[in-house]
């Protein structure tokens, strides 16, 4: 089960990163900043719900245990690609990373971690619900 879920996690990153590169190729110069990072934030909340759904009863994620298992550990990793790789790999700085979590100026990144770390247990109770 741990494989399978870091293989999805990496699919699950691989859309992530397609996503940025929509939003900065497509959304951005037609809605601004704030604007398409909010369509973005959405896109990718729902892709990963979707990602979610396909992909628990491939991994053998059957119970609200697992389900928490697997959207910790996908939320674990998102936060350490996104602050080690954003800083170390891409150069990013500390208060640029952290600037994504900035509510008040329109960054609800906030929400792709909440839906990564829930989408497995919300999909997990819709596909598998107890009687």
């Amino acid at each position: 089960m741990v494989i399978k879920s870091l293989l999805v996690w990496m699919g699950l990153l691989t859309l992530a990163v397609l996503n940025g590169a929509f939003r900065e190729a497509l959304l951005t110069p037609r809605f601004g900043a704030v604007a398409s990072h909010v369509v973005s934030t959405f896109m990718l909340c729902t892709l990963i719900l979707l990602v979610a759904f396909a992909s628990l009863a491939w991994i053998g994620a059957r119970d609200s245990a697992a389900a928490w298992r697997i959207g910790l550990t996908w939320l674990s990793l998102t936060l350490a690609f996104e602050f080690l790789a954003g800083h170390y790999l891409f150069g990013s700085s500390w208060s640029k990373l952290l600037a994504d979590y900035d509510v008040r100026h329109g960054r609800i990144w906030v929400l792709v971690l909440l839906t990564t770390a829930l989408a497995p247990v919300v999909m997990a109770a819709w596909r598998y619900p107890r009687p």
